[in-house]
């Protein structure tokens, strides 16, 4: 026989996740601001509790972080029996998509929406539908014109990465209201501690009132964690208990739930983090945009970069690199034409505006 094990039916059309790059050749030390980390990195508590879980790494884990879940609970003002935890939120999707969709099922999510979603829905064999975002936000009308009777979860990022846009609660509600009460509503909060709209609200309420509603939350962003994968769902309590069921056991390291509890009560580097992106995010849009390019309004840690064309996008990304200088491209979101720019430290953000307007001025 010269047949070999062939994956399942639709696993080899999957195109990888590629996450940024972190090298470039030539330059020893690139300033990586590919992936929307945290530049302070973390704080001392979590670094310290880091340290200090290294005698224990031969023990399992606590199946339950229950450690963690009740720091969780408490800072959040959620009930710990309704918390999901993964290796990442990504983890927490791919648990959500493994437990409630059949093959022929499909996802809905935002045309710009995280690759993520999709990558674990295909692998389970469901189809994925993208709501136009003309105005780069996905919109409650929008998405309720691509839900289908075979529609099992609906995905919102808010804030969204790569677009930096988000969703009002008056949103929020309206595509909550407009979903047959079989289908789930995943809100997808990665960014929300940077927020400072006044517009903008947790949906956590929503999830508590709902049977429907998931809310996720990472310890990879102001946590500066994102080496651990720490992250959680808020959901009803019949979810929790339907994921928890084929949630590997396991699936959450003794270094990092010590460190993400660390981590949650280090509120002087939380606001070092904040403070950092509320000062820099609002200057990086406005020098880019004097320099002549268009940025688009951001509520992540981030800002994306539309230049007029495909070629000049690659011009500016092979620019910035010949500056030592890491950033993300997105075509892969389909937006070839755009740069993702993490926030970076005061001295990084200054270097990248130096190269941008050297680039401008060529």
């Amino acid at each position: 026989m010269t047949e070999a094990p062939t994956p399942k039916p639709g696993i080899l059309d999957i195109a990888p996740y590629v996450g940024g790059k972190s090298k470039i050749d030539g330059v020893a030390e690139p300033m990586k601001l590919s992936s929307n980390e945290n530049m302070l990195g973390a704080g001392e508590k979590a670094r310290a509790a880091y340290e200090a879980a290294i005698r224990n790494i031969h023990i399992y884990p606590d199946g339950r972080a229950s450690k963690l879940r009740a720091a969780v609970a408490a800072h959040h003002g959620l009930e710990p029996e309704r918390l999901i935890f993964g290796n990442g939120s990504d983890e927490v999707f791919a648990l959500l998509n493994q437990t409630y969709l059949t093959p022929g099922d499909d996802i809905v999510t935002g045309q710009y929406g995280f690759l993520a979603y999709r990558i674990s829905a295909l692998a389970n064999q469901a189809s994925v539908r993208l709501a136009p975002e003309p105005e780069f936000k996905a919109t409650p009308e929008a998405l309720l014109e691509q839900v289908t009777e075979r529609t099992r979860i609906v995905y919102v990022s808010s804030p969204s990465n790569p677009t930096g846009s988000y969703n009002t609660p008056d949103e929020i509600r309206r595509l909550h209201e407009g979903l047959r009460p079989d289908v789930l509503l995943v809100i997808d909060e990665a960014y929300a501690e940077y927020v400072t709209e006044a517009d903008w609200e947790t949906s956590f309420d929503l999830a508590r009132t709902s049977q429907n509603v998931v809310v996720t939350r990472t310890f990879s962003k102001i946590h500066g964690l994102g080496g651990l994968r720490i992250g959680f769902g808020y959901a009803p309590l019949k979810v929790a208990e339907a994921v928890d069921r084929i949630r590997l056991p396991f699936n959450v390291s003794v270094p990092g739930l010590e460190a993400a509890v660390a981590a949650l009560g280090d509120e002087a580097h939380q606001k070092a983090s904040r403070d950092l992106i509320q000062t820099w995010c609002p200057r990086l849009t406005q020098s880019l945009r004097g320099f002549g390019f268009d940025v688009l309004p951001s509520a992540g840690n981030f800002v994306l970069i539309r230049f007029k064309d495909v070629e000049t996008c690659q011009a500016a990304n092979d620019w910035l690199n010949q500056k030592g200088i890491i950033v993300r491209p997105v075509g892969g979101y389909g937006l070839p034409e755009c740069l993702r720019i993490t926030v970076g430290t005061d001295d990084q953000n200054r270097a990248v505006l130096d190269a941008m307007s050297e680039f401008a001025a060529r």
